[in-house]
């Protein structure tokens, strides 16, 4: 089973940019899809993107439509959050998933991914 671990998080001001990798270990990446989610304090998990495989495909919450890209670099064996235009209710815990089949491609449903990381922290100001 693949595993997780983010990183990139940090304290930025509304209207910065921020890049969250997700990198593998034990497994390679590289014929998995890949989830963000985001989970903010007192609120449930929500879902932020997922890309496919290859890179060919990828899908993303309308909260963050046009603002978030997410991309992958099979050969280094991971997969990155960019995110622009950050505002404060994008504040929370971001983490990455992969689901437990190889070239299967889940949309927006956390039961859908097997393997999670820690999580890293994401704040960002007013």
């Amino acid at each position: 089973q693949v595993q997780l671990v983010e990183s990139g998080g940090g304290l930025v001001q509304a209207g910065d940019s921020l890049r969250l990798s997700c990198a593998a270990s034990g497994a390679t990446l590289k014929t998995y899809a890949v989830g963000w989610f985001r989970q903010a304090p007192g609120k449930e998990r929500e879902f932020v993107g997922t890309v496919n495989w290859s890179g060919a495909m990828s899908n993303y919450a309308d909260s963050v439509k046009g603002r978030f890209t997410i991309s992958r670099d099979n050969v280094k064996n991971t997969v990155y959050l960019q995110m622009n235009s950050l505002k404060p209710e994008d504040t929370a815990v971001y983490y990455c998933a992969a689901p437990r089949s190889s070239y299967y491609y889940p949309r927006d449903r956390a039961t859908d991914f097997a393997s999670w990381g820690q999580g890293t922290q994401v704040t960002v100001s007013s």
